[in-house]
């Protein structure tokens, strides 16, 4: 019997406007956000503890209940059941990244095929609080876990049973939303191009001073074939990713990236001087310093224009692994989650590579693969730019956009480096999870067996300068070069 095609849901979150609704409806939801605001507080620092690790979100409200009911706060038990269930699915998915990101803990620690049987029961231990028994689990639990805290007061979670759906016109549905009296319900009107049904979350965005219900949406299934074209794509700040043949995909995002900084490091140094201003004349004339603070420092402006800025590079970047995904392919991507160690850069630098928003490229390529069935593996990203892409050795450097060869022929360095990453995703030596200085070890015995084919050593390649200086101090290039 074949085997089922894999398929993934094309799943998007929409966001509907609240077009209108009474003056004592938008009191009472406001007072009932309040009030489900110390509810989710409460609960969140209860069943963040590593105590309660791995707790199914279907038993976390009789744990919250036992120290907090509804009638103390004069909520409807539905209403605090639906928020602690949405806090603990919130706390559970903070539990899963943490797992994620120990894989490389782990791996260190229990490296090899021969380890994968410890490595599996690792993480079969960290599903639940077994962990707790064994120090080395602990131990990094306790490093990279950190305990969460809500301050969220503006949001209602409501399930398919807290609220009715009725349309009034093509494009006007009322909803009548649980309210705090038994049998009494609130009645909003919302702008929608389909029906509101599952769970919804009501949001008053303080921002923007609107209300708007937040619902998943499932636009279908695509299958997944099993075989694909791979590519390997190499993630920058000028263009949002260089692809293995030599495709730009989101050009101009560093100038977006760029005029946001400035734009903002300018308007930064303003305010300082009006704040230093507002100070001086606090004893002196306080009604001038009250005048400076209401007309000049406010954030209002700026914060829209903030918005504005982040939408024009998210909305970059989106057409950028939309176009990426033009067919079903597997991207090999270099795995950024971890901060990137070098030399120390300006600060202008800094505050630019600071917004280069690697996370919003990481979650956009996910969202694109899942809606186009392809699929995306995170490579290890250690030298992925010093590597000739050619010889698969370390001679030769990247110089700005080039890469100049050992040779002296001269390649494009985005798309050398994302030729590297394809072939690193099918690198059997080099795994994800290696360290900087394994990954090293394995490119160093690679360039030595290539400049043997040549008659030449790694001493004599640095002399020529074919290879970085700074590779001598690594342990392989000692061992290599005692010939022991």
């Amino acid at each position: 019997m074949p085997k089922r095609k894999k398929k993934t849901e094309k799943i998007s979150t929409q966001i509907l406007l609240v077009a209108s609704m009474p003056d004592y409806v938008k009191a009472e939801l406001l007072a009932t956000m309040q009030r489900l605001g110390v509810v989710r507080s409460e609960a969140y620092n209860k069943l963040g503890s590593v105590n309660y690790w791995g707790l199914d979100w279907r038993k976390a409200y009789p744990r919250v209940r036992a120290f907090r009911t509804p009638e103390s706060l004069g909520l409807p038990s539905k209403l605090m059941e639906w928020t602690v269930s949405d806090v603990s699915k919130a706390i559970n998915a903070q539990q899963a990244a943490c797992i994620e990101a120990l894989r490389s803990n782990i791996w260190h620690r229990y490296p090899g095929n021969e380890n994968e049987s410890k490595r599996k029961d690792c993480y079969k231990q960290l599903s639940s609080t077994e962990f707790l028994t064994d120090s080395f689990l602990h131990r990094i639990v306790r490093k990279q876990y950190r305990r969460g805290h809500s301050w969220v007061r503006n949001q209602i979670v409501y399930q398919q049973g807290g609220y009715t759906c009725k349309r009034i016109d093509r494009y006007i549905y009322q909803l009548e939303l649980a309210g705090l009296q038994r049998g009494k319900r609130n009645r909003i009107i919302v702008r929608s191009n389909r029906k509101v049904k599952g769970q919804i979350r009501l949001i008053h965005n303080k921002d923007l001073d609107r209300f708007e219900i937040h619902m998943l949406v499932n636009y279908g299934t695509v299958s997944v074939p099993k075989e694909l074209k791979t590519i390997g794509i190499d993630k920058g700040y000028t263009e949002a990713y260089y692809d293995s043949d030599g495709n730009i995909h989101g050009a101009g995002l560093g100038k977006l990236a760029s005029r946001k900084s400035n734009r903002i490091t300018a308007k930064n140094l303003n305010r300082g001087k009006l704040w230093a201003l507002s100070r001086k004349y606090k004893t002196t004339d306080p009604a001038k310093s009250a005048r400076i603070l209401e007309n000049n420092l406010t954030r209002k402006t700026e914060n829209r224009r903030y918005r504005r800025d982040q939408a024009a590079i998210t909305s970059l970047i989106g057409s950028a692994s939309r176009s990426l995904f033009s067919g079903q392919v597997k991207v090999f991507a270099e795995d950024l989650t971890k901060p990137i160690k070098g030399k120390r850069q300006s600060k202008a630098m800094s505050r630019k590579l600071n917004a280069w928003m690697k996370g919003c490229m990481r979650d956009s390529l996910q969202k694109w693969a899942n809606w186009t069935g392809s699929v995306i593996t995170e490579v290890q990203p250690s030298y992925t730019s010093q590597v000739d892409s050619v010889t698969g050795t370390l001679l030769g450097a990247r110089k700005g956009d080039n890469f100049i060869r050992f040779t002296g022929d001269v390649l494009q360095a985005d798309l050398n480096a994302a030729r590297n990453i394809l072939v690193r995703g099918a690198d059997k030596d080099i795994t994800r999870f290696m360290r900087k200085e394994e990954v090293q070890a394995v490119l160093i015995r690679r360039t030595a067996c290539f400049l043997k084919g040549l008659g030449l050593t790694l001493v004599e390649a640095v002399e020529l300068g074919w290879l970085d200086f700074k590779h001598i101090k690594s342990k392989a290039f000692k061992k290599l070069a005692s010939g022991s």
